[in-house]
Formats: structure tokens, sequence, C-alpha cells
């Protein structure tokens, strides 16, 4: 079920149910969450029509839609519509994903949209995720070397490439650990499964000189230990990484180091 950070003492109440439009034949039903902060009122659910023969076959384009034809007022975030950036993440029909690849007729009946659950709500479907961007920092997503660059670039063999593979493929969507449940409730200390994935791409990295320090960091009851293998992040997963087994990674790595 869906659980999402509301105003105190707030349940989302049924909004408003804009009218069919003239002439369509083929309509699908969106039920789209809508809250305002600074309209002083609650969160509610909005009912939507949307002309399928007008958009495109993408959850993204019906919001779009949405927007253009229905209500400008819709808030959500969007970018690249290819899958890459990650923005337009967020609840659709009961799972994290991302919209724009998420086509519509992968739904049955009303679709229900919703901003990530467990994040404070900026506007209608756009989550407040500074936390979650301060943990990625956190791991320090970058190189980190003692040796002198060398004049060309850093090799590395193409076995020692592989191991990346399933690793930076990560769009930092927010999908996985908006998705956990030790994410939610322990997202102040737990670093969550996209922040931990990034740090195991680096520590398995041949090129990175800093695992001792890497680990060290990481060696904490609450930043790494709080997954409990839910296997909520591998299941909601928009680019069918597994987050869940870099996390076991992480761990054999720690526990190879402290034998």
């Amino acid at each position: 079920m869906v659980q999402l950070t509301l105003p105190k003492g707030s349940q989302p109440t049924k909004g408003k149910s804009w009218p069919k439009p003239d002439g369509a034949k083929n309509i699908r039903t969106f039920k789209v969450y809508r809250y305002d902060p600074e309209s002083g009122d609650g969160p509610r659910w909005d009912t939507y029509k949307v002309d399928t023969d007008e958009c495109g076959p993408m959850v993204l384009d019906a919001i779009l839609w949405i927007k253009d034809n229905i209500d400008p007022s819709l808030a959500f975030r969007r970018s690249c519509r290819e899958g890459v950036c990650g923005s337009c993440s967020m609840n659709i029909g009961g799972g994290n994903t991302i919209a724009c690849t998420s086509g519509i007729d992968e739904y049955s009946g009303t679709i229900t949209i919703s901003p990530l659950p467990h994040q404070p709500v900026v506007k209608d479907l756009i989550p407040d995720l500074t936390q979650f961007y301060a943990q990625h920092a956190e791991v320090k997503p970058y190189l980190q070397t003692d040796t002198p660059a060398p004049e060309g670039e850093w090799k590395q063999s193409p076995e020692q490439r592989e191991k990346l593979d399933g690793l930076y493929e990560c769009i930092m969507c927010a999908s996985c650990s908006t998705a956990c449940p030790s994410y939610w409730w322990n997202g102040d200390k737990y670093l969550g499964p996209a922040a931990l994935l990034q740090s195991y791409r680096w520590l398995v990295d041949s090129r990175d000189e800093a695992q001792g320090e890497r680990l060290d960091e990481l060696n904490d009851p609450f930043k790494l230990y709080r997954c409990h293998t839910i296997m909520n992040c591998a299941q909601v997963c928009p680019k069918g990484l597994n987050p869940a087994e870099a996390i076991a990674g992480i761990k054999t790595m720690m526990a190879k180091r402290e034998s």
C-alpha cells in the first residue's frame, strides 16, 4: 500500500472529477494525487479522463496531456522522456517507477498516480529529495586516488570493467529507496539502496584507491546494516538493477576484512 508523507491530521479527500473530453472514444481514467501546501488545503485525489487517441502511449504522455488540455496547475518533474534522467519517478498503480517508460496499457482500470512514498511533498507529484541527494553525496560517488594521474586514461581490463555492470546504470530516480521499509523507518540514518548501490560501484572499481576509507565510513549499525533484504528495491527498479545484491556485496567485503 502506498504511504505518503501528509500534513498532520490530514488524509487525502475526494477532489474534483473532470469531465470526459468532447468527442473522445478511447478513454482512460487517471486518479492523481494533488497537494499544494501554500493553499492551506489538505491533499486530495483528482480524477481525469484522458483521450488516449490524442496522447502518446506512456503514462508521462498522459500526465502531459492532462496538464496541456485539462489542468495546467498539475505539478510534476520530467526531463529526458527516455528513461535516462530519473526525473519523472512517481508511484503508478501502487508501485514506484518512472512515468516515461511505463506504458498506459501496462495497467488495467483506473490508473492511480501519487508522489514517491514517505518523502515530504513539495507539490502534487513532486517529492522533496533533499535528504536522498545528501546521502548520495555522503558515499563520495567519484574516483579517489593517491597515485598521480596518468598522462592518458586510467586503465582497466575487460574483467575489471565487467564488475561495474549493473551498478553504473543507476539513474538516481529514488524509486528503490522510497520503496524500502527500512528506509521509511530509518531514513535519517540508513543510507538506503540507491546510495549503497553507488557506494558499491566505487568499492569494486579497480581504479579507486580509497576502498578502506569507504568501508570505514559504512561500518555503522544504521548506514549499511539496516538493510533486511526485503527486496522491494530490486522489484521496483525501472532499470532492472539489484541494489540488494550490491548491499550484500558490501557486507561480504566487510566480513572478509574483519575475518
